[in-house]
């Protein structure tokens, strides 16, 4: 847990994730050695990544916003549609199968992935304007695909904001500070969920492991400042392929877990 917490937290910072994406695939791998219950690994690995990405997040979200990163006015406004998202794919991912849950996650991170790479080298920015009916849609998508994987909603959000024009720094700083968001709606979710399923999993309260949100959290505070400020020295399209590289990682990383289960 120590040596997974320290690149978790400098890839939250860096790509403006809470960290979830790298977090979940490790904690799952660390609960199913330490023998958890198998229905629940993937909701114990999820539940307890929202708990660790709440502070993580805020230090993300304070340090894109010294660099003025982040936009008031989409965290207001597309924030609220994702809340609801949030809450609807927590209800959902309750009721799934651990194997269902890493299909899934699998299948996203390696859309998402592609989608970056295929456009990291797309300067033009986009002429459509984010109205109201898309933020409705397009925050109910990112908050409910963001539940049942545990992250911050950043490998969706980044992208959707950068296709309505958002510079890929400005979009980062605003999906982390949205990201904050999900985690805190996330983690109550599953730790309500687990209370409701009455699961007796050890060290744990509902979905979320105390010991694992223990060590993570000051690591992950640090190294989510260290590489928030790396963001802002990298080259645009450049830091867009890197995105996109680091999620094809952690897909691949799922399709030898899946494989095994």
């Amino acid at each position: 847990m120590i040596a997974t917490a320290f690149p978790v937290g400098f890839f939250a910072g860096l790509f403006g994730i809470g960290g979830g994406l790298i977090t979940v695939p490790f904690l799952f791998f660390i609960f199913e050695t330490l023998g958890i219950d198998q229905n629940y690994l993937m909701h114990l690995a999820v539940g307890t990544s929202f708990s660790i990405i709440i502070p993580t997040s805020m230090v993300s979200v304070y340090t894109h916003n010294k660099h003025k990163s982040v936009d008031p006015n989409i965290v207001k406004t597309y924030g609220l549609f994702v809340i609801i998202g949030v809450l609807l794919g927590t209800t959902f991912a309750a009721v799934m199968k651990t194997k269902a849950l890493v299909i899934f996650f699998t299948i996203v991170v390696f859309f998402l992935g592609t989608y970056l790479l295929i456009n990291s080298n797309q300067q033009k920015i986009s002429k459509k304007k984010f109205k109201v009916h898309f933020r409705i849609i397009f925050g109910l998508i990112s908050g409910f695909i963001s539940a049942p994987m545990g992250i911050g909603g950043a490998v969706m959000n980044v992208p959707i904001l950068k296709y309505f024009g958002y510079p890929i720094k400005k979009a980062i700083g605003s999906a982390a500070t949205i990201g904050f968001i999900i985690a805190l709606c996330g983690a109550v979710g599953f730790w309500y969920s687990g209370f409701i399923l009455k699961v007796n999993l050890p060290l744990s309260v509902g979905f979320i492991n105390i010991p694992a949100f223990l060590i993570f959290i000051p690591i992950t505070m640090f190294m989510a400042r260290v590489g928030a400020n790396s963001a802002h020295k990298i080259e645009k399209s450049k830091l867009q392929m890197f995105f996109g590289i680091f999620l094809y990682v952690v897909g691949t990383i799922f399709v030898f877990r899946y494989s095994s289960l």
